[in-house]
């Protein structure tokens, strides 16, 4: 077969166009697909950007204040940490605060406890913001919001052992309770008890009208009760002055001294002989012996003679000789 016969043959001319049409069809969607590609606009991804001390400082109350108020939450709560990292860092504005939370305006009073406590619960800025509220000054004035509290809503008697009235409380009321509650846990209640808590907020719930209702509602509140003013009574029964302040204020009974005020160990000094060592039964012949001051020279040479023991029993069971612990005296004597 020639050339030009070749050529002519419809079976390869068939073949070389079928070739030619799937390698144009396979280069024109490589084209396709790498112009795609670079026409397509990705979107930037956003930089992490971080505010330096520097930045934060130099924001003035005018900005902070528009910030505040700006529809994105993230700058929205930047905002807030901004403002309450300045309250805590500044004992002035502390100082407002505890003003604030003092006046008889309910408006006013609110606006300021909401502050307070926010500040105190940002410990990302401030490691112990309570630190901050831990003075007298503070405990005076968190006593007096709640003592302005008692007129804001009504009460009812807490006589009811299956109903906790604590979280339809006020949020005034509830969020001075949060603040002393947080403080009495982490620094005590001695500085809670010379503020007047009991006797100015806690003695003027409504316990009930006998000293002996009082007494029995006041028990079955710390009983049944798990919130924090349980929390912070509790705190008051541990120590001797929040238990007297209880007691002033009728809600306890006067707390029962203890007959035993020794303690259970019981010590006694004797003065063994023991000149009787080389006995058949080895006894031990113990004897009191006053502690005279004025003893002559030949008495204390014999009292030189003999050892000291101490005696330790605490009652359960008679005295034996494991109880006797012997201490060894110079033999110089």
């Amino acid at each position: 077969m020639g050339l030009p016969s070749f050529v002519r043959d419809e079976r390869l001319l068939t073949a070389g166009l079928g070739l030619a049409t799937v390698g144009f069809l396979i280069g024109m969607r490589t084209i396709l697909e790498y112009y795609r590609d670079q026409a397509e606009i990705k979107p930037t991804p956003p930089k992490t950007q971080y505010i330096t001390q520097e930045t934060e400082d130099s924001l003035r109350v005018d900005t902070l204040e528009s910030l505040i108020g700006h529809y994105n939450f993230s700058i929205r709560d930047t905002a807030l940490k901004i403002i309450a990292g300045r309250a805590i860092n500044d004992t002035s504005t502390i100082y407002c605060l505890l003003w604030g939370i003092t006046r008889e305006n309910y408006d006013e009073r609110m606006e300021a406890l909401r502050a307070l406590a926010f500040a105190m619960e940002d410990k990302d800025t401030y490691q112990e913001p309570l630190n901050l509220v831990n003075t007298r000054k503070a405990y005076s004035a968190l006593v007096r919001s709640l003592e302005l509290s008692l007129t804001d809503v009504k009460h009812e008697k807490l006589d009811d052992p299956l109903y906790d009235e604590y979280y339809l409380r006020d949020i005034g009321e509830r969020r001075c309770l949060m603040l002393v509650s947080q403080l009495v846990n982490r620094y005590g209640v001695d500085k809670l008890i010379e503020a007047g808590f009991v006797e100015k907020w806690l003695a003027k719930q409504p316990w009930g009208d006998s000293d002996e209702e009082r007494q029995n509602n006041f028990a079955m509140y710390l009983e049944r009760r798990k919130n924090r003013i349980s929390d912070i009574c509790f705190h008051l029964k541990t120590t001797k002055a929040g238990c007297n302040a209880l007691y002033k204020a009728k809600l306890a009974t006067k707390p029962r001294r203890s007959k035993r005020n020794k303690s259970n160990c019981i010590k006694v000094v004797l003065e063994i002989d023991m000149t009787n060592e080389d006995d058949q039964d080895n006894a031990l012949r113990a004897e009191f012996v006053p502690r005279v001051n004025d003893q002559s020279a030949e008495e204390q040479r014999l009292r030189r003679r003999h050892r000291e023991a101490m005696v330790l029993n605490d009652g359960t069971h008679s005295l034996g000789r494991s109880d006797i612990i012997e201490r060894e005296h110079d033999s110089n004597g």
